[in-house]
């Protein structure tokens, strides 16, 4: 029983620390993008593309690896993914053209898809009354968004930005190479090829379940990986920030949405998915409704002559809020993924898979949507209206599919007593 207790937290340290390095490299362009950007002139549009695009491989892949995990188990799968984006990182440092990074940012992207697998990989060495709390520290490795934040700027400012992904190739070979020494194999986790059936496995995709889920968790990671990729930039632009300052601002966002993951994972176990989900959504729908305001300036004529106003957050105010919505969106990680090992215990790797996906999807097209919508109306903030409206569908969603039933279920299992006259 205490190997199988070493082997487990072994396989969840090692996990969540290889984790945190892919997801930094999938990050990378949210920091080499902006000099890339003013090398290559690109608009905000064509910046979107470039930071998100790595993120539409990772989300695509995700359903097939989470396939893979289930039947072949994770420790070999997440291994090879490793290894097959090393040259990809590598060539970004020797690119030179706009199309050059986009196709070397497709083939980075797979090292996104290291979440579905370490998550079921994870998951699955523990009781399910703490699987909440296995897969919320695993997701902690989230915190790389952050870790490059701090990381990458130094680089780009010390040797310019082509050294990023040179430092970072090389990273990635060494952790995979130690994680293969510090992790384990359980051939009961996967459940072979030749028993269950690809149409089997794809079956969950007709449950109602599985598609709310992904709404969720399209907001709490996808918008989590979309703001990640855009707040250096949006600090530069708003407040006229360098680089370094930027990037470490932004961390005020990225480092509580990784590292509070597992706590996110304890609530989960302790309150339930759906409690947790309810308040992380109202949390995150106030603090995108301050965010959306823009800076605005007014004069009212008054009696004694026009007077001017301004309204607007100053960055020490709009980190602070940054810094609760990255809260919320930590737990929520964590409280979407509970839902999914509750209701789906023998196929984890499959419904992460989709649910993965439609997160990370959310996560390559909102970048894409700011940079459009700051070019169509010149307004920065427009990017927390867009997600404002999102989370408010959302909240109705729940409310109609989860909370409304719940109340119903509950009168109908206590009445009211009848009152007589």
């Amino acid at each position: 029983m205490a190997t199988q207790t070493y082997k487990a937290w072994s396989v969840v340290t090692a996990s969540t620390t290889a984790f945190t390095v892919c997801f930094m490299v999938w990050m990378m362009f949210a920091v080499i993008g902006i000099p890339i950007k003013q090398n290559l002139g690109l608009n905000k549009t064509q910046f979107g593309v470039l930071v998100a695009l790595p993120v539409l491989t990772g989300s695509l892949i995700r359903l097939p690896l989470g396939m893979w995990t289930d039947r072949f188990g994770g420790r070999i799968v997440f291994f090879i993914l490793m290894l097959s984006t090393v040259f990809p990182i590598w060539f970004i440092s020797r690119a030179t053209e706009f199309w050059h990074f986009l196709v070397t940012g497709l083939f980075v992207g797979i090292a996104s898809g290291s979440f579905t697998v370490g998550i079921a990989y994870c998951a699955r060495w523990f009781p399910k009354n703490r699987q909440g709390l296995a897969m919320g520290i695993f997701g902690a490795g989230n915190t790389g968004a952050a870790v490059n934040k701090l990381v990458a700027p130094s680089i780009v400012v010390a040797f310019g930005w082509a050294m990023v992904p040179q430092v970072y190739a090389v990273l990635m070979l060494v952790t995979a190479i130690a994680f293969w020494f510090f992790s384990y194999t359980d051939e009961e986790h996967a459940t072979g090829e030749s028993n269950v059936t690809m149409r089997e496995q794809l079956a969950v995709l007709k449950d109602a379940k599985v598609w709310r889920y992904s709404q969720y968790y399209s907001i709490v990671f996808g918008g989590y990986v979309a703001l990640s990729l855009w707040m250096t930039k949006y600090y530069i632009s708003e407040y006229g920030f360098d680089i370094k300052l930027a990037a470490l601002l932004a961390t005020g966002f990225s480092i509580p949405g990784g590292v509070l993951r597992a706590i996110g994972g304890w609530f989960s176990d302790k309150y339930g998915a759906h409690t947790v989900t309810w308040w992380v959504l109202w949390v995150s729908l106030v603090c995108l409704f301050f965010l959306s305001y823009p800076q605005t300036d007014f004069v009212i004529h008054t009696v004694s002559g026009p007077k001017s106003f301004h309204i607007g957050l100053d960055a020490t105010l709009f980190t602070v809020i940054m810094f609760t919505m990255g809260i919320a969106f930590a737990i929520g990680k964590a409280s979407v993924f509970k839902y999914i090992s509750d209701d789906y215990p023998k196929n984890i790797g499959v419904v992460s898979g989709v649910v993965g996906l439609a997160g990370g999807m959310g996560g390559f097209i909102l970048p894409i949507m700011f940079g459009a919508l700051v070019d169509l109306t010149g307004i920065r903030s427009s990017a927390f209206m867009l997600m404002f409206g999102i989370v408010w569908v959302s909240l109705m969603w729940m409310y109609f599919t989860e909370v409304r039933p719940m109340g119903a279920e509950l009168s109908r299992k206590h009445p009211e007593p009848a009152h007589f006259t």
